[in-house]
């Protein structure tokens, strides 16, 4: 399930708050009563936007990580819920998988599935083909308002669930033995539901998460750096590391109702086979986070909850994975719900909690996508002290890593940052075409023209000029 976290899937939403920084003397953030665009800014939104980009990159590496630390992170993912609750067995499709779509799906939405379907077909090596909306198939994709959704589960953006075929069968079911995903042992049909009226990187998003997990495992772990299993949300494709746990999942060594014990008997050959270069070893064993730390992290991020105990939930995130010792991307993430949450009541706050989780990610393998999110911030933070260079400094050591990780939203942001940058600079020219640039991608990003404007004006506010 891919959950709303606020705040978090895309570190956009604290524009309004760093909008408002600029730099005393001291080159300190400080906080301003006024938040108005001025003339000029507003003279550089165009009158009609350019054509939505879409991406077309290549298959995603292989992970670099030990095949017995991607052993561990297996089991951890196949045998459990997000709730915690243990799966007694490993259940997957046990023939060819087939794929339809129901309800008002927009033409985007079909070109992003054929490029997902044949990328899970080439680098996962699993037979999955889409067929038409009247024949059976083995999961349906059924495309619902966001509100329809919300009313049901409130706090999931999509979500797969078993043994149904419809939106009306997932309500008359849920929370019956039949949606238990305790009771699977063999998986014949699912029913992915992802709302149909969000920007389209949000429905995007939805199918590569929900499809993998209508496939393979249904968990979620914090811990992993390089992967859309995570509830960060800092992924938003499928990587390569996602890749290889599907191509694992569907390996002959393994069939569906198979204890934990019997597949991890099998897991060292089987990764030893398929990912080569990552060695051979008994599968590594990984101690389970902290219920707190889950609970803070998810009351920090949540929606519906006061600011004063978001902040409360942040402090207490950070000092649990202190306590635990983590020096890793838990403590990092932490530290980056912290220093969200801090912008309004303290920017040197939360420009310090942002430096210490950018240097954790910087010192991470494969973590250059949670470093961009961090260089958003940063960047906001440098272009509002009337630092131009060093903003075009950061953005562009980012620009790389966003574009192959696909995120428009957060390329589009950069971009826009950067614009303003080169305005300070006097560069008139060379701001008008990244200005253009930025609005190609946050047409895919953010959707509306309305919600494009938006986000313009609130990134040119943060410009000293």
């Amino acid at each position: 399930m891919r959950r709303i976290l606020q705040g978090t899937m895309l570190a956009l939403s604290g524009f309004a708050l760093t909008a408002c920084m600029t730099a005393d003397p001291g080159n300190r953030p400080r906080v301003q009563g006024n938040n108005d665009v001025t003339a000029r800014q507003m003279a550089r939104l165009p009158d009609t936007l350019p054509p939505m980009k879409a991406f077309s990159r290549p298959a995603k590496p292989r992970p670099k990580h030990a095949n017995s630390v991607i052993a561990g992170d297996f089991l951890d993912l196949s045998f459990q819920l997000e709730s915690g609750r243990a799966l007694p067995y490993f259940s997957r499709f046990e023939s060819p998988v087939t794929l339809r779509v129901m309800g008002n799906a927009a033409p985007h939405m079909q070109r992003d599935l054929d490029r997902l379907l044949q990328r899970i077909r080439t680098e996962a090596g699993i037979n999955i083909r889409q067929v038409k909306q009247q024949s059976p198939a083995s999961i349906t994709l059924q495309v619902v308002s966001k509100r329809e959704l919300q009313r049901i589960v409130p706090n999931a953006a999509c979500f797969v669930a078993p043994n149904v075929t419809s939106w009306a069968e997932y309500k008359r079911a849920r929370r019956t033995e039949k949606t238990d995903w305790t009771r699977l042992k063999i998986r014949t049909k699912m029913a992915i539901f992802l709302p149909g009226d969000v920007a389209p990187q949000e429905m995007r998003d939805c199918m590569h998460e929900e499809i993998a997990q209508a496939l393979g495992p249904v968990n979620d772990l914090y811990r992993l750096t390089n992967s859309v299993f995570n509830d960060d949300n800092f992924h938003t494709v499928l990587t390569g590391f996602d890749m290889l746990i599907l191509r694992a999942y569907y390996a002959p060594e393994l069939r569906s109702g198979m204890t934990r014990d019997e597949v991890t008997s099998r897991l060292p050959a089987l990764l030893a086979r398929i990912n080569p270069s990552g060695g051979t070893g008994l599968p590594r064993k990984h101690p389970p986070a902290p219920r707190g730390w889950k609970r803070a992290i998810e009351t920090a991020l949540g929606k519906g909850v006061p600011l004063h105990r978001r902040r409360a939930a942040a402090n207490r995130a950070v000092a649990i994975a202190r306590a635990q010792g983590w020096r890793d991307t838990r403590l990092a993430y932490a530290l980056f719900a912290k220093g969200r949450l801090a912008l309004a009541a303290n920017g040197q706050d939360a420009l310090e909690a942002f430096l210490e989780a950018d240097r954790i990610y910087g010192s991470t393998t494969e973590a250059s996508i949670q470093s961009a999110h961090l260089g958003v911030q940063l960047a906001a933070f440098a272009l509002s002290a009337g630092h131009a260079g060093e903003t075009i400094d950061i953005v562009n050591s980012h620009i790389v890593p966003v574009m192959e990780a696909e995120n428009a939203a957060l390329l589009s942001t950069l971009l826009m940052i950067k614009a303003e940058a080169l305005e300070d600079v006097g560069r008139h020219a060379d701001a008008q075409l990244v200005r253009l640039d930025s609005l190609g991608w946050a047409r895919y990003g953010f959707g509306s023209t309305a919600q494009v404007s938006a986000r313009l004006r609130e990134i040119a506010a943060i410009s000293p000029g």
